[in-house]
């Protein structure tokens, strides 16, 4: 599932970036027509005001005068040889021609001249032969808006990419949230019959045994089993955490593996002074607790050491789980806590995704890898805010 997702992804960005790179290709080809094609419409009122500065008595003004009044979206300076303004049509603002818009137009027309777009008139014969003047010309409004129009599309384009993906991972999330609840749910159902059964054969042996060493074992086992179900049927709820010291909850924790890994296994853990208050649902954390140290003895091969150290600041409380095993390889930090990620032979890949989920969902926390190498070990973290101080 997690895999078809992450194609979805790739698949929309690739058809943005497709989208874009089309829309840049069509509309840089459109301006680069729409810009010689302005460039084209200038030599022509270039060519009107060369007809104007030659024209006599007996010069047709009529069509000299509807080119040049004709020119109502390109921005025009006209500047003598000296590069001063002389007269300008188009310009966003209107200007008296006085000093000050003279020097604005003069440096207007420089910029424009820079840019290459500027075409040369010379004087008549009759006049001053090395006398000229230079149009100088912007370009359009219209070719501008053209040109920002891509990046907008762009823009559009990788907002609605965002929120295509939002959408899908909100309701991957969500269906794999109701995978994890029926899960549960259905887990829970069916320890309950099995546990029930034992609870009353339980019974039944104190009757008939009530001095045999095995029966406390068993009952403790049971109750194990009981809690077990209780936190699976947690899962999906809302249950509400309650002021806990951790120290407490891990002590539980590290009393239980120690029964049961064998004696090349060393537990150890390193505590503040005092206690640690944190808002917990105490049985699910035990499970998260549990299952990081379960998985510590597998990638140890059931030899080497575990060290659960805990810190605090004021505001959080920091719990490290850390291992002598093979190690995580860097690329694989994020991983680990996808559902179906293992390294194991035999193993569903569900442990750490459902540890994120409860430190996360249910506890407001993290829960990271933070250190490994590769054959010398393992430390994970959780933090948890720290549980408000009691009225």
């Amino acid at each position: 599932m997690f895999e078809r997702v992450r194609n979805i992804r790739y698949v929309l960005v690739l058809f943005a970036m497709l989208i874009a790179m089309g829309s840049l290709f069509t509309s840089n080809y459109l301006i680069a027509d729409l810009e010689l094609e302005e460039r084209n419409r200038m030599e022509v009122w270039a060519e009107a005001m060369r007809s104007l500065n030659a024209a006599d008595e007996n010069t047709d003004m009529n069509l000299v005068l509807k080119v040049i009044n004709g020119n109502h979206t390109i921005p025009v300076i006209i500047v003598d040889k000296e590069g001063a303004a002389m007269s300008s049509r188009n310009i966003s603002k209107s200007f008296m021609m006085d000093e000050d818009s003279i020097e604005y137009l003069t440096s207007l027309a420089k910029e424009y001249r820079a840019d290459g777009r500027a075409i040369r008139i010379d004087m008549p014969q009759e006049f001053d032969p090395d006398d000229y003047i230079t149009i100088c010309y912007d370009e359009s409004l219209m070719l501008k808006r053209l040109a920002i129009y891509p990046y907008i599309q762009l823009g559009v384009v990788v907002l609605f990419v965002l929120i295509a993906i939002f959408a899908i991972f909100s309701a991957m999330k969500a269906e794999q949230n109701k995978v994890w609840v029926g899960l549960s749910k259905e887990t829970a159902h069916q320890l309950g019959t099995p546990i029930s059964s034992l609870m009353a054969w339980h019974e039944v042996l104190k009757e008939t045994y009530p001095d045999d060493a095995l029966l406390p074992e068993m009952e403790k086992d049971i109750k194990r089993l009981e809690r077990i179900a209780d936190r699976f049927s947690k899962i999906g709820s809302i249950p509400e955490p309650k002021p806990e010291d951790i120290l407490e909850v891990i002590d539980r924790v590290v009393v239980y593996m120690r029964k049961r890994t064998s004696n090349k296994v060393i537990i150890t853990t390193h505590y503040p002074a005092d206690s640690v208050i944190v808002s917990l649902i105490a049985s699910l954390f035990e499970w998260v607790a549990e299952n990081l140290c379960k998985n510590a003895v597998d990638a140890m091969d059931g030899a080497g050491s575990i060290d659960i150290t805990v810190e605090e600041d004021e505001k959080r409380v920091y719990v490290d789980v850390k291992d002598t095993g093979k190690g995580i390889a860097k690329g694989n930090f994020d991983s680990v806590f996808k559902p179906g990620f293992t390294t194991k032979e035999r193993g569903w890949g569900l442990g750490l995704s459902l540890a994120k989920r409860i430190v996360e969902a249910y506890h407001k926390g993290r829960i990271y890898v933070l250190d490994s190498e590769v054959g010398v070990g393992t430390t994970f973290r959780i933090e948890l805010p720290k549980a408000p101080p009691e009225a």
